[in-house]
């Protein structure tokens, strides 16, 4: 019987095929008493399985190192230190220790204690990328349990096309060898997911998992289509059943009827022509039917991943979110000689096009350490964060300003400030920034001209535009935070959610002020939230007078295509009248 389960589609694309079970769930784990005479026996235990995890990683990381980069995409190399990062986490590896010398608990039972009491103190962070780190630390666990028991840390079996039809491996669906398999399990890790792309699989579903879980981070990076947070599918999935993974809606089809896999039989087809016809406008200009041209850039988070947007078709880094240097280590910040060889990696890997580097923007609910709990504000979210919490450290704010400026000097940068809403802030941070400057100089250190800008992301800013074009070259706004802001939706919450509309007449008119203001002055703006990277937004945004969009590099072909086929001018009073619009959402988005 044909039935659905409903997750997060965080990886497009249709797969098709039978599903292979895998046991990626807790392993059972005993609990007793150790005598004292053992003690130093069972931290030996857990020691001795941490460091063969740790050596598969390494091993692993260096088979990375010898792949193709389509083969071993830049964002599972980060992660995979992520999780050499959390193996090597003192407060990990001292909880266990104390479970097992104060409470004689045997060293199984230590560890899972251990994460249980980690795993609190990942649920009560407010930021949703880093409360879903805690599955990496359950992951991390399991992989050092089954070590302990002497069995291979990863959940994936490593079948290959050669293997399967040589008959070698265990495989128990032999008898459908030309069947696409699709992998269903309660979990999976970024590294289980490295053996998973050199095996048979041609998409997976997991129990667990959210948009911003590592695994659906390398899924994305990897181009699998993948479902995530089905909750019970590896337990309503049969081995060996037909199922469908639509990584577009976030369903999962079990045991489809033959007419329901003709339809994503078709859709599936549909999906690959549509990415060869994209892959054609690669190097194609971006520019409108009525000769506009438009800045297509990238949002990165990692140094490298510069190189990789320039072989995506961005035209240059419209925002290098510079807070991962920062995050997850341990609140040990990274120094100016680290930041600086980051900065400068991005800047060589943008090959001459233009780089915008932006201040770090942590604080109160994006905490640095994971283990940081803010229990001093009621409402963290509105506290020290982004520039607030850089004006509150200038010494670490210097650091990176001397870094950023340093490595402008190897190619075109601009630097970009998160949060500004006062004057008073605005001053201190160009006054900040040519501190910087004159500390280099006094130290006869080379660095670089940048351009500097602000983001507009707070609905205060939006409405006082004319302030921030006095002393920025240019603005970016961040239409995430400020539709967030403006509606007072936090997005993660999943009880309201629902709510949160970025086609709300106020985050329109906001938009669509800040843009005219920036054009009427001559200054350039561009758009660097979810709207940029969307292709039904593309229209409106041109209408309003866009010209610079910057989105993950993914997106930036399926937005190139919606440019190619539009008249900007036509678009004008068109969304001047959306814009207007009471509600907006009741007027055909698509067709002006």
């Amino acid at each position: 019987m044909t039935f659905a389960i409903h997750g997060l589609a965080v990886s497009r694309g249709i797969a098709i095929g039978r599903a292979v079970l895998v046991t990626s769930g807790r392993l059972e784990v005993s609990h007793y008493f150790i005598e004292p005479a053992q003690v130093e026996a069972e931290i030996a235990r857990v020691r001795d399985g941490r460091d063969a995890v740790i050596e598969e990683i390494q091993r692993l990381q260096n088979s990375i190192a010898q792949m193709h980069p389509k083969e071993a995409p830049h964002e599972l190399d980060a992660l995979i230190d992520a999780h050499l990062l959390l193996l090597q986490d003192e407060d990990l590896r001292n909880g266990v220790k104390r479970w097992i010398t104060d409470r004689f608990y045997n060293a199984e039972w230590a560890l899972t204690a251990q994460l249980e009491v980690m795993a609190r103190q990942f649920d009560d962070m407010e930021d949703e990328y880093l409360r879903e780190r805690k599955a990496d630390l359950e992951q991390i666990t399991e992989k050092v349990l089954r070590a302990m028991r002497g069995m291979s840390a990863s959940v994936v079996p490593s079948w290959t096309h050669t293997a399967r039809k040589a008959g070698g491996q265990e495989l128990p669906l032999n008898e459908f060898v030309d069947v696409p398999l699709i992998l269903i399990g309660h979990d999976l890790s970024p590294t289980d997911l490295l053996h998973f792309k050199n095996s048979v699989f041609d998409g997976f579903a997991t129990d667990v998992g959210g948009k911003n879980s590592h695994t659906a981070i390398v899924a994305r990076s990897l181009d699998i289509p993948a479902v995530v947070g089905l909750r019970l599918c590896s337990q309503l999935v049969r081995q060996d059943d037909w199922v469908v993974i639509d990584g577009d809606a976030g369903v999962v089809m079990v045991d489809p009827s033959p007419s329901i896999i003709a339809d994503y039989g078709f859709k599936q087809r549909k999906g690959e022509l549509e990415r060869s016809r994209l892959a054609r406008l690669l190097r194609t200009p971006a520019v409108t039917l009525d000769g506009q041209k438009i800045e297509l850039l990238a949002n990165i988070e990692g140094p490298q991943d510069a190189a990789h947007a320039v072989e995506a078709g961005a035209a240059g880094v419209g925002l290098f979110r510079s807070e991962f240097l920062f995050m997850g280590r341990l609140g040990k910040l990274p120094d100016e000689e680290e930041q600086y060889r980051a900065y400068r990696t991005a800047i060589d890997g943008a090959q001459g096009l233009p780089v915008t580097i932006r201040t770090v923007d942590v604080g109160a609910d994006k905490p640095l350490d994971a283990n940081w709990r803010d229990e001093a504000h009621l409402n963290p979210a509105l506290g020290l964060r982004a520039i607030r919490w850089s004006l509150a450290d200038p010494a670490m704010f210097l650091t990176q300003l001397r870094a950023i400026l340093r490595a402008a000097a190897h190619g075109p940068t601009s630097l970009l400030i998160p949060m500004l809403v006062h004057a008073s802030e605005i001053r201190r941070t160009l006054a900040l920034i040519d501190h910087a400057r004159a500390q280099l100089n006094n130290l006869g250190i080379p660095h670089g001209e940048v351009r500097i800008g602000a983001m507009i992301e707070i609905p205060a800013a939006a409405l006082t535009v004319p302030l921030f074009l006095q002393y920025f070259d240019f603005l970016s706004i961040g239409t995430n935070d400020l539709t967030q802001y403006t509606l007072a939706i936090d997005r993660s919450d999943e009880s309201v959610a629902h709510l949160y509309d970025p086609l709300h007449p106020a985050v329109l008119r906001l938009i669509a002020t800040t843009i005219t203001q920036c054009n009427e002055a001559g200054k350039p703006v561009s758009v660097c939230g979810e709207m940029a990277g969307d292709p039904a937004m593309t229209r409106l945004l041109l209408g309003m007078g866009l010209r610079i969009f910057s989105m993950h590099p993914g997106h930036i072909l399926p937005v190139k295509f919606e440019i190619l086929r539009c008249d900007a001018r036509k678009l004008q009073p068109w969304a001047q009248q959306l814009v207007a619009e009471v509600d907006p959402q009741a007027r055909d988005m698509g067709t002006p």
